[in-house]
């Protein structure tokens, strides 16, 4: 009874356990969507703004709204491709290496820019811009050589596959039109040189007459492409005539030719 009670305790606790596991489990999956939403959406706002003071602002405040959302554009497209990429390519895990390097320069001209937005002494701050627009081009430069060169594999890589995907195709029709191979044949050769008065579409020239009616009637492969067999009247079959003989090449008795 002792053992029975705490067998039951026993699963009392891991099932309690397990509730708690995963309901934290759920509430931090929860909490990183929402963070996640949250930067999102902050980040488009951002985005927003800074598109709006480019177009809208003139002077200093708006050639660094131009630098702030040309570097934030740029390092996004990347990252995007290079994750994209990496999913599907492991060679671009050093390529994701370098770009997080990377990023941690952009991120702090960004905070930079950031700054000099809401210093006052715009003359410093001009005096600046020459060395600042200089640093977003060389980053955004890296940035764009580290994309392009990932869909410029990627797209390489789907050309080469649609390459050989066209080849097997090719092969695979010729397969399925067998049939030319054969006409083209040497023994195609012989049957054609053999009947000159057959025009294309008809049958085979068949003999008048055999001594064997097996040989007449035999299964060739050249049954499976003809039209239907010709009747035969009773006298021709009984009474074969030795003069109206004809035999073929291709054409081989099963039997023995019997002599009258």
């Amino acid at each position: 009874m002792e053992a029975a009670i705490t067998i039951l305790a026993l699963l009392l606790v891991a099932f309690i356990a397990l509730g708690v596991y995963a309901t934290v489990k759920a509430v931090g999956a929860a909490k990183r969507g929402m963070d996640r939403t949250i930067t999102q959406a902050r980040r488009t706002v951002e985005d927003t703004t800074l598109r709006a003071k480019s177009f809208g602002q003139t002077g200093v405040a708006g050639e660094l709204a131009q630098l702030r959302l040309a570097l934030r554009t740029s390092m996004r497209a990347t990252q995007d491709a290079l994750h994209a990429g990496a999913a599907e390519d492991a060679s671009l895990t050093e390529s994701v290496a370098l770009f997080r390097r990377l990023s941690a320069h952009g991120l702090e001209l960004d905070d930079e820019l950031k700054r000099l937005e809401r210093e006052p002494d715009r003359t410093t701050v001009a005096s600046l811009l020459p060395k600042l627009r200089e640093r977003t081009q060389q980053i955004t430069h890296s940035a764009e050589s580290l994309r392009w060169a990932a869909r410029d594999r990627a797209r390489q890589f789907a050309d080469d596959d649609l390459d050989a995907l066209n080849a097997q195709i090719d092969i695979e029709a010729g397969a399925l039109r067998h049939w030319t191979t054969d006409e083209s044949s040497p023994t195609s050769g012989g049957r054609a040189a053999a009947s000159p008065g057959q025009g294309p579409g008809t049958d085979w020239p068949e003999p008048a007459a055999t001594a064997d009616p097996s040989a007449a009637n035999g299964s060739t492969a050249d049954e499976a492409w003809s039209g239907p067999a010709r009747e035969e009247s009773p006298q021709a079959i009984t009474a074969p005539d030795p003069r109206l003989r004809t035999t073929y090449p291709w054409q081989k008795s099963t039997r023995p030719e019997t002599t009258n």
